[in-house]
Formats: structure tokens, C-alpha cells, sequence
């Protein structure tokens, strides 16, 4: 099946950056907005609490779970925000080494951000995505 995004990597940019720069789809590609992706079980309450790679390792596959039932899958992620409740980079650069990890070959860009409360009770991480598809 072929894919409608297009990962745009600038060689006039600096390399460090685990992810492309930029990512476009074509006007007849069907796009896909997900809510933030949570670390909940299917009964609604916040696991790995305290533990922001186990959280991130949830959101992320719920995320996997919502892209599916809209008919899309990771390849098809042109775009990412990652929000972690924490000041300490270093907590940023945990939840995100578990998204980066997840997403394998397909590095979309994506935006990292520290924040300083998320929505349910002990959420410390949440992914946000935006997907695009051609239907046949």
C-alpha cells in the first residue's frame, strides 16, 4: 500500500535532531487528528505511575491502538507532540527515548515539551499525533 507522507530531512540543518525537520502528505490524503494518547489502562486509571518510560511505553501504545481503529498505522505519522510533566530534562529525554524507540525508521517530526500538570490524577506523559492516508 502506498504511503502518503514524505519525510523531509534539510542537509543545511544540524544533524543532531533525532527526527525529520519537516514531513508533507498529498492533497488527497485522508488526515487523522488523535486526542493525546494517555498512559490509561482499559479501566481508566494511570499505570507506571511514578515512571515516565512506563508511562511513555503506554501512551505509545495507545496511540498504536488509535491510529489502528482510524485505519492508519506509525508509518503513516506525518507529526508528533510529546508533553512530559517535569522541569528535569532529563525526564523529557526518557519519555522521548521510548517514543523515538517506537517509531523505529519512521522518524516524523516531532516536538518535545515540558509542561507542568497533565490531565488525569499521576499522568506524568502524553502523545500527540497527526497521521495521513491514502484510501484506496
Amino acid at each position: 500500500m502506498p504511503r502518503a507522507v514524505t519525510l523531509i530531512r534539510s542537509a543545511a540543518l544540524s544533524d543532531v535532531a533525532d527526527y525529520a525537520y519537516a514531513a508533507t502528505a498529498p492533497a488527497d490524503a485522508r488526515l487523522i487528528f488523535l486526542a493525546g494518547a494517555c498512559p490509561l489502562d482499559d479501566d481508566g486509571s494511570t499505570v507506571a505511575v511514578g515512571d515516565y518510560a512506563g508511562q511513555a511505553a503506554k501512551a505509545f501504545e495507545n496511540m498504536r491502538t488509535a491510529l489502528a481503529d482510524a485505519g492508519a498505522s506509525l508509518e503513516d505519522v506525518i507529526n508528533t507532540r510529546v508533553l512530559v510533566a517535569s522541569t528535569r530534562q532529563k525526564d523529557l529525554v526518557t519519555a522521548w527515548d521510548v517514543v523515538r524507540a517506537g517509531f523505529g525508521d519512521h522518524d516524523a517530526p516531532s516536538t518535545l515539551l515540558g509542561v507542568t500538570v497533565l490531565g488525569y490524577h499521576d499522568q506524568l506523559v502524553e502523545i500527540e499525533a497527526v497521521a495521513a492516508v491514502l484510501d484506496a
